[in-house]
């Protein structure tokens, strides 16, 4: 998981955190299959998206198809920008956030062969990069 993702789930509330603690199990045995969906539009079309509970998101990644990274953990709020994964998530990719209107939610596994859509390390860092930006956080990725 990404120092950001470690830092969000630290903050979650008990409930949440053992929602998030049974995603990874399912991460860890189902693999892309454990999420939701994979979100669309340039940069997030790597990015697949799992709903916890009530409005709690994780945001995961890809590196290879054994190599997943969570990403993000957060409330999605419509109605609070500051505190909206899917708005810190478009932030991260500097990609402007689509409407509701435009928005599509394919599997995360692809179709043809089931496998997670690969994100490459570059834009990964990327994405690293910007949350350390926003965060000020010294660091990258743990593992």
């Amino acid at each position: 998981m990404t120092l950001l993702a470690e830092q969000q789930t630290k903050r979650l509330r008990r409930v949440d955190h053992t929602a998030y603690e049974a995603f990874l199990q399912e991460l860890r045995s189902q693999g892309c299959k454990a999420l939701k969906y994979r979100l669309t539009g340039d940069v997030v079309e790597h990015l697949c998206v799992k709903h916890l509970r009530n409005s709690m998101r994780v945001v995961t990644a890809f590196l290879a198809r054994n190599q997943a990274v969570v990403l993000l953990v957060g409330p999605h709020r419509d109605d609070d920008p500051a505190t909206d994964v899917y708005a810190l998530l478009y932030k991260l990719a500097r990609v402007e956030q689509p409407s509701k209107e435009r928005r599509t939610k394919p599997p995360c596994c692809s179709k043809g062969d089931g496998l997670p859509p690969n994100i490459s390390t570059e834009l990964f860092d990327s994405l690293v990069d910007q949350a350390r930006a926003l965060r000020g956080n010294s660091h990258g990725r743990s593992r």
